[in-house]
Parts: structure tokens; C-alpha cells; sequence
């Protein structure tokens, strides 16, 4: 987001959001900025709570949704990430946010279908929800290369969740039963993954994986997850070229925090 970009024509303000690298604050429209359509739409879906897991030095983020924005359906709290080390890592942040209940965990560059978000929510127990690869590959606004690289979950004969495939190669991915299904980081988990999230290694890269705290969870706790398969696309919000397409999208969707 921070790269320039020369094709891109954006206003003075989008510019410095993207400058300061806050995507979840690119203005789109009408004053609305691109986390609060993701917030409504979590509204829509029939949550009431929602926790922000933010870096120490993001007070913009606070300022917006505890003093600027009035909130109707959401109450809106933080949890701080004191370094970037991976979506497990911001998952434990919020441990005392979640308690002993289950919840939801998605990307805040992210723009899901409300029915993902419904759907987890209907669940019992642990799940996530995977997309349609064609599905992405013809509705999103995600460049094709990135999706055929995407994370593709295993589904087992009885729906749940068997495993996730982080950059399967396009020979693994030609062996792979069809339609395949995309993993975007859309979670409902127990507070079991606190406990999963703590016990694994660091990544090659240097990160705290989610997907690796799943497998833990899976393998060593006994956690099943079940599967929502979904079939509408999920927009994404990742460089300076897609704001105009998102604020062009999200123009008309009305927004109640």
C-alpha cells in the first residue's frame, strides 16, 4: 500500500493513508473509511462485539472508533500486538477480549460476503470458511496469479476441515480434488486456540503462523473444525491500485456501526 503507484489517481486524503501504510483507514466514500463497510457487514451478520488487534502506535484506529464514529450495533474494543509476528501472535493478543467464548477471526484488508460471516456464526464448535477458487478467480478483484497462490483447505468426506495447504505448487494443486477451496482467514475458533497459538514455533519467516496454530489444534488438541463453503468472492484491499475499484464498489452499501 505504501508503494507508489503512477496509474493510480486517489485524493489527498486516500494518499496519506496509503503513505502511512493504514489500510483499514483508506477513505472510500461518503466519509467512511474501508474498516467500517468491513464492520458493518459484521454487524449485518449479526455480531455485537468486535475487538481490533492493533500495533502500539496506532491511535488513529482508537480515536476513530472511540471518539469519532457513533456505534448503534457494534461495541468496538482494542487489543494491542506489541510486535508483528504473525496472525497467531495478534490472535493471542486477544485472549482477554474472547474469554471463554468462541469468536471470529478475520483480515482487516479483507472484504467478506456476509454470508461467510453469517454462516460461522451459525456453527457449532470451530470452523472456517473457504471460497471457491473459479468463484475468485471471475468475481474478486484479486489478480489471478495471486489466487491460484492462495492457501487451499482440505475438506474430508464428513466437512470438516482436514488440513490447510499453504502455496501449494500447480503440480499439487493439478492432483487436487475440484472445486478447490480457498482458506482467506475467516475463523470461528474455541478458546482452545490460545493454547495452540502459544505452543508453536516460529515460522521460517519469522512469524507466529495461524495455519500452523490450526494444524496444532487440530492434531494435538483434538479440535475439529468444520467447513462453511462459500461461493461469492471476497475483495481485497492491498495496493494503491485496488481503491478505486473498492471505493467504486462500496459507493451504494450503507453503513450502520
Amino acid at each position: 500500500m505504501q508503494k507508489e503507484d503512477q496509474s493510480v489517481v486517489l485524493d489527498e486524503q486516500q494518499t496519506q493513508a496509503a503513505r502511512k501504510g493504514l489500510k483499514a483507514l483508506i477513505p472510500l466514500a461518503n466519509g467512511r473509511v474501508f474498516l467500517d463497510y468491513l464492520l458493518s457487514s459484521v454487524a449485518d451478520a449479526g455480531y455485537s462485539e468486535a475487538c481490533l488487534v492493533v500495533a502500539p502506535e496506532h491511535e488513529e484506529l482508537r480515536r476513530r472508533y472511540q471518539e469519532e464514529i457513533p456505534l448503534r450495533r457494534l461495541k468496538i474494543t482494542f487489543a494491542v500486538q506489541e510486535k508483528p509476528l504473525g496472525t497467531a501472535n495478534a490472535v493471542a493478543a486477544a485472549e482477554e477480549f474472547a474469554g471463554d467464548d468462541d469468536f471470529i477471526m478475520i483480515n482487516s484488508d479483507n472484504y467478506y460476503p456476509v454470508a461467510a460471516l453469517t454462516g460461522l456464526r451459525e456453527l457449532k464448535g470451530a470452523g472456517v470458511a473457504l471460497f471457491d477458487q473459479d468463484t475468485m478467480l471471475t468475481r474478486s478483484n484479486i489478480a489471478a496469479e495471486r489466487i491460484k497462490a492462495f492457501a487451499v483447505g482440505l475438506v474430508g468426506s464428513d466437512g470438516r476441515l482436514v488440513r490447510i495447504l499453504e502455496k501449494p505448487t500447480a503440480e499439487v494443486l493439478s492432483q487436487l480434488p475440484r472445486p478447490l477451496w480457498l482458506s482467506m482467514n475467516c475463523w470461528r475458533f474455541r478458546p482452545s486456540i490460545f493454547e495452540a497459538c502459544r505452543r508453536i514455533d516460529l515460522s521460517p519467516r519469522g512469524e507466529y503462523e495461524i495455519t500452523d496454530a490450526v494444524q496444532y489444534a487440530i492434531d494435538r488438541l483434538g479440535e475439529e473444525f468444520r467447513t462453511v463453503l462459500v461461493r461469492e468472492p471476497v475483495f481485497d484491499m492491498t495496493s494503491r491500485s485496488d481503491i478505486p475499484s473498492m471505493a467504486a464498489r462500496l459507493a451504494d452499501v450503507p453503513v450502520v456501526l
